[in-house]
């Protein structure tokens, strides 16, 4: 069985350094320009114009690439033309992910609508369906306490994934899973077959 993976900020009590700097650094992937992340992203989401998943990241981006402007008085109308575009977001796609969240390269979101992707970070080449939450598990935790998505990860659509907890590498977590626990790598998370009953007439 595959090792299990370890949450980078599991303890409650223990601040870690990625919550010290949420919000004050660009997250985007390193070695790429923001014109060549939104271009990859842009193939990712087969080069459809009109696909949400893909301005929703393009937002995503953009939120982080101004972080790396210093001088704060400068960077005061792009951060509000961002929260802008992130509401424009959430109304018209129905997909929440704040530029606070670590976002790989290749992330795809497939289709839109009832989406809240809070999670600590989510690696390259994950695929996500719709209706899918990523968040905390319960009102009052830290709030870096949210999952780690593992790289080439296959999330099904109303999946609730919360809590700190990892998705190991390349695991395919299933329609409607509600998941609050470890994965290992490689995995294939499903929720449990109904009971059917047959009642017979006298």
């Amino acid at each position: 069985m595959a090792e299990l993976p370890v949450h980078p900020s599991s303890d409650p009590a223990v601040r870690p350094q990625s919550d010290l700097d949420l919000g004050r650094l660009d997250h985007n992937p390193p070695g790429l320009s923001l014109r060549a992340l939104i271009a990859e992203d842009f193939a990712t989401h087969d080069r459809d114009p009109f696909s949400q998943g893909f301005w929703a990241i393009a937002v995503h981006r953009f939120g982080n690439w101004r972080m790396g402007v210093r001088v704060g008085i400068l960077r005061a109308p792009l951060s509000f033309l961002y929260r802008v575009l992130a509401k424009a977001n959430e109304w018209f796609g129905g997909i929440d992910i704040k530029y606070t969240v670590k976002v790989g390269r290749r992330v795809r979101i497939w289709h839109h609508g009832g989406m809240t992707l809070e999670a600590l970070e989510i690696g390259d080449d994950v695929h996500i369906r719709q209706n899918v939450t990523f968040g905390l598990r319960q009102h009052g935790d830290a709030r870096w306490l949210k999952p780690v998505i593992g790289p080439g990860c296959q999330i099904g659509a109303g999946a609730v994934i919360v809590g700190p907890i990892v998705v190991g590498e390349r695991s395919t977590i299933g329609a409607n899973v509600v998941l609050a626990q470890d994965v290992p790598p490689h995995s294939i998370v499903t929720v449990p077959k109904p009971l059917i009953r047959t009642l017979r007439r006298a």
